[in-house]
């Protein structure tokens, strides 16, 4: 593992990526007085964070989603493929829930807001290290509601009414490291429209208890404790599409 070790303690190499030198220098003085954080450079736009990687490939990028020549999803679809192991924190100002689809698509492993606290944006970074998923509590308020919508929609006909709408929903992405049976990825797609319990058991023909079961197996394989993360997960690992 090429992480600094300072005095025994682990250290997590980060590297910011912002088109805003004054907001950068301000994220490197807050992280670099933390024991366990490095920041191993800084960044203006998507193309130098591919350039960076390359030559000094850090634990987690710090990026923006509104930068120039590349934009921050962008560079982290490429940054992904080019190098799976780095994971991306996408820093932004916008809470809307697209965004974060979008991000988590991508291939980032956390969306943040900027103006969030200090204090939140250490966890975010020690959580991401340990290889969880982060995301701002305002914006994961936002995609409850939206799947509560979803949820609403389909309970009172509005999606099932109309076929082309529901084949034009939500859908399952196959993938190797996929580790759920093949009806419990279905369940987990019926999850992702917002479907409820009951609705899901009728839409595949098996009870209601069945439908639990094999919801708190995906909990399980999934290492999740609610719904909402489940299919946040399954969205960043690209699972399932929107």
């Amino acid at each position: 593992m090429d992480n600094l070790i300072t005095e025994g303690k682990y250290k997590i190499r980060v590297l910011l990526a912002d088109d805003h030198q004054l907001f950068r220098e301000g994220l490197k003085r807050i992280l670099n007085m933390e024991e366990d954080i490095e920041v191993v450079g800084e960044c203006g736009d998507g193309t130098q964070v591919l350039e960076f990687c390359q030559l000094q490939p850090p634990e987690i990028v710090l990026m923006d989603i509104n930068m120039p020549l590349l934009n921050g999803v962008d560079a982290t679809a490429e940054l992904r493929e080019l190098h799976p192991d780095i994971k991306v924190i996408i820093l932004s100002i916008h809470d809307d829930e697209s965004y974060v689809f979008e991000t988590l698509r991508k291939g980032a492993t956390g969306y943040l807001l900027k103006d969030m606290e200090a204090e939140s944006l250490i966890n975010a970074i020690r959580t991401v290290a340990e290889g969880n998923a982060f995301i701002h509590p305002k914006v994961t308020g936002k995609l409850i509601q939206q799947l509560r919508r979803m949820e609403y929609l389909s309970e009172t006909g509005a999606i099932a009414e109309d076929n082309r709408i529901r084949e034009a929903g939500v859908k399952f992405v196959p993938s190797e490291d996929n580790p759920l049976t093949r009806r419990e990825a279905e369940v987990l797609r019926l999850m992702a429209e917002g479907r409820s319990n009951k609705m899901i058991g009728e839409h595949l023909f098996i009870s209601e208890k069945t439908v639990k079961n094999h919801v708190s197996s995906i909990l399980q394989k999934m290492d999740v404790d609610d719904r909402t993360q489940a299919v946040i997960n399954a969205i960043k690992f690209g699972w399932v599409t929107l």
